[in-house]
C-alpha cells in the first residue's frame, strides 16, 4: 500500500508566512517599541564616541542608542575587538584629545594592562578640545572590551565622582556608583561643559522612558 503522503507546510499551501514587524528607520527599534519620541536634542563642546558591545545593540534596556540620538555629533559603533587600523581613525578626530570615561582601577594591572597616561587638567577646561569615548555594555563587557583593544590602554581616563543615584532600576548593578551609559555620560558632559542643566532634559527623558519600560513590564 503505498505511503500516504505528508501535508505540505502552510506557507506552500498558499498561506502567507507571518509579517515581519516593522523597524524604525531612526532608532533601529521594532515600531511597537520606538524610542524616537523621547529623543532630546543636545548639543556640547565635546565630542562623544561610543563604543558598544554588540550584545547591547538589540537590548531593549539599551540607552546608548537614545544618547546618540540626542546629543549632536556623537557616534556609535558596536563592536568588541575592534580593527586598529578603524579604530585609529575614530580616535583621531583633528584637534581633539581622546579621554576615556572609566576609572582605573588596581585590577587593570593584574590583567596586564599598564597604567594610563595622566589627564592633563587643563583638557577638561577645554571641552572643544574633547573627544570622550564611552564603553557601552555591562561592567564586565565594557572590561572585556579595554581589556580586548591595546590601543584604548594608551587613553587617559575621566573616572566620576559625585554622581547621582541611578534611576536605572531595570537593570541590576552591582556598585552604588554604577550608572547606565546614558546616565554616566549626562553626567560627564555636564562636568565638563560645566552646565549640567544642560543635560536635564534628555536624563528626565530618560527617567520617563524607564518608567514606561516598568509599567509595561518590559515590553517595550
Amino acid at each position: 500500500m503505498p505511503r500516504k503522503a505528508a501535508p505540505e507546510p502552510a506557507q506552500a499551501q498558499g498561506q502567507s508566512a507571518p509579517a515581519r514587524r516593522s523597524v524604525c528607520a531612526l532608532c533601529a527599534r521594532p515600531a511597537a517599541a520606538c524610542i524616537c519620541r523621547w529623543i532630546r536634542p543636545v548639543a556640547s563642546d565635546v565630542r562623544l564616541l561610543i563604543l558598544q558591545h554588540p550584545l547591547e545593540v538589540s537590548n531593549a534596556k539599551g540607552s546608548a542608542r537614545l544618547l546618540h540620538l540626542s546629543v549632536a555629533g556623537s557616534t556609535l559603533v558596536a563592536g568588541e575587538v575592534f580593527d586598529p587600523a578603524q579604530l585609529s581613525t575614530l580616535l583621531a578626530v583633528e584637534g581633539r584629545q581622546p579621554v576615556l570615561l572609566y576609572p582605573d582601577t588596581p585590577d587593570d594591572r593584574s590583567l596586564g594592562m599598564p597604567a594610563p597616561p595622566p589627564l592633563p587638567p587643563e583638557l577638561l577646561r577645554a571641552p572643544g578640545k574633547l573627544l570622550l569615548v564611552v564603553l557601552d555594555g555591562t561592567w564586565r563587557k565594557s572590561r572585556k572590551m579595554l581589556y580586548l583593544n591595546p590601543l584604548l590602554h594608551a587613553l587617559p581616563r575621566l573616572p566620576l565622582s559625585g554622581m547621582p543615584p541611578s534611576r536605572y532600576r531595570i537593570r541590576k548593578a552591582h556598585a552604588p556608583d554604577q550608572l547606565s551609559t546614558l546616565e554616566a555620560t549626562c553626567h560627564a558632559l555636564g562636568e565638563i561643559d560645566g552646565d549640567h542643566d544642560k543635560f536635564l532634559p534628555l536624563s528626565r527623558a530618560f527617567d520617563d522612558l524607564i518608567d514606561t519600560f516598568v509599567l509595561h513590564q518590559g515590553r517595550l
